[in-house]
């Protein structure tokens, strides 16, 4: 008789988009003449750069001749594309970040899920609060969470790290110390980022105590303060303790193409042994590779062209951010993030649950966002918008906003 993975069953409902686009159909079927405006799930909605869609027809083309055509990729990727990123994304940040420690993939979402099997099962994992679902359901899967807790909102062996207002969304280093650290900056759901002394102090507090950071990086090209660290990897140390993620969904709209790669040190082990060999062999075992053109639409992104291109993408979602940030806080509400991440942390009014809230945006204004407590016990009363709408719905979203 065939068995599940019990696991699973320690999962709260549903994944937290999967309710929200369960709730907005039921109101848009019973109400057919809304018009629904989206500011939740934070897919893109500008086109491809004219650079990248050359390269995808260039590419395209290839495959239909015997001379150019080309089958399974590269365990690791094509070679024309890890070296570009290991130059362009690294090296001229002077990180020492090597193509061979560049595994790419299909985005930053599989690997950050995936990641956690190379690593037993008995080790403590430390996330934010609010966190990025993916990292906690994912270890609940595996059997590392323990049991939840729906009082608390928690699982009994996770450690949560609060983010609230008063760290400025930042974690402290934890008192009870984890083997797995999961840290995103900029910040998704928050919009926070991290200096690079506080990065650092993470860093060692890693090599201290033999830990792993699992470092979300996808949104870094959102950054524009000085001073803040685009990648682990300009810390001291970091080659010793950590693993970047990075994605091409939020950086150059490739939500629908599916881009992204991880780096993993060749120096980097645990208990003597190498993660970049455990994770070639699971990435070789279990994964055949991005299409050679969506590899090729890739490294168009590092063009001249490319690059000019996808930094007024982002300045246009940047746009949308900023104008969101002005038009909540004239209208009263509380509202971080938006100047180096392309999202919105709102605190709901009141004592209005993040719940509560959705309902009357979506019902009072037609304009969807995301509960805050659906990343975390430390999200409640908060709420998230993204910045990558269009203009125009942007603005009519905040209007309508303004006017609850």
């Amino acid at each position: 008789m065939a068995k599940v993975n019990g696991n699973y069953l320690e999962l709260p409902g549903s994944y937290l988009f999967s309710t929200i686009g369960k709730k907005v159909r039921e109101y848009a079927a019973a109400n057919p003449d809304a018009k629904i405006l989206y500011l939740g799930i934070g897919d893109v909605t500008q086109p491809i750069a004219p650079e990248v869609i050359g390269a995808l027809h260039a590419a395209v083309d290839e495959m239909g001749h015997a001379g150019t055509f080309r089958g399974y990729a590269p365990d690791l990727g094509y070679e024309f594309l890890r070296n570009v990123i290991a130059e362009k994304d690294f090296r001229d940040r002077g990180c020492d970040v090597l193509a061979e420690e560049i595994f790419v993939s299909d985005g930053a979402k599989c690997d950050c899920g995936n990641i956690q099997e190379i690593f037993s099962v008995d080790n403590k994992v430390a996330v934010c609060d609010p966190v990025y679902p993916v990292y906690v359901d994912s270890n609940v899967m595996a059997g590392r969470a323990g049991h939840y807790d729906p009082a608390t909102g928690r699982f009994s062996n996770v450690i949560y790290m609060p983010c609230t207002a008063q760290n400025g969304f930042v974690p402290e280093l934890p008192k009870e110390v984890p083997d797995l650290i999961y840290l995103c900056f900029p910040n998704n759901p928050t919009g926070a980022v991290i200096s690079k002394d506080r990065l650092q102090e993470w860093v060692d507090y890693a090599n201290k105590n033999g830990a792993v950071i699992l470092y979300d990086a996808a949104y870094e090209s959102y950054i524009s303060s000085p001073g803040i660290p685009h990648s682990i990897y300009e810390c001291e140390g970091a080659k010793d303790c950590a693993i970047e993620f990075r994605s091409f969904s939020k950086t150059a709209g490739f939500t629908g193409l599916r881009l992204g790669f991880t780096v993993i040190p060749r120096q980097l082990k645990a208990e003597g042994i190498s993660l970049w060999s455990l994770w070639a062999r699971r990435h070789g075992t279990k994964y055949n590779g991005a299409p050679y053109i969506i590899q090729r639409a890739g490294e168009a992104v590092y063009s001249e062209a490319g690059r000019q291109q996808v930094r007024e993408q982002i300045a246009y979602y940047m746009g949308n951010a900023h104008y969101i940030c002005e038009g909540l806080r004239e209208a009263g509400y509380e509202v971080s993030g938006g100047i180096n991440a392309p999202y919105i942390w709102l605190r709901t009014p009141g004592e209005m649950t993040s719940w509560d809230f959705f309902d009357k945006l979506l019902t009072e204004a037609n304009v969807v966002g995301t509960p805050g407590s659906g990343f975390g016990p430390s999200g409640e009363h908060y709420f998230r918008l993204t910045a990558f709408g269009t203009r125009e719905t942007t603005i009519e979203a905040v209007e309508r906003m303004k006017k609850m």
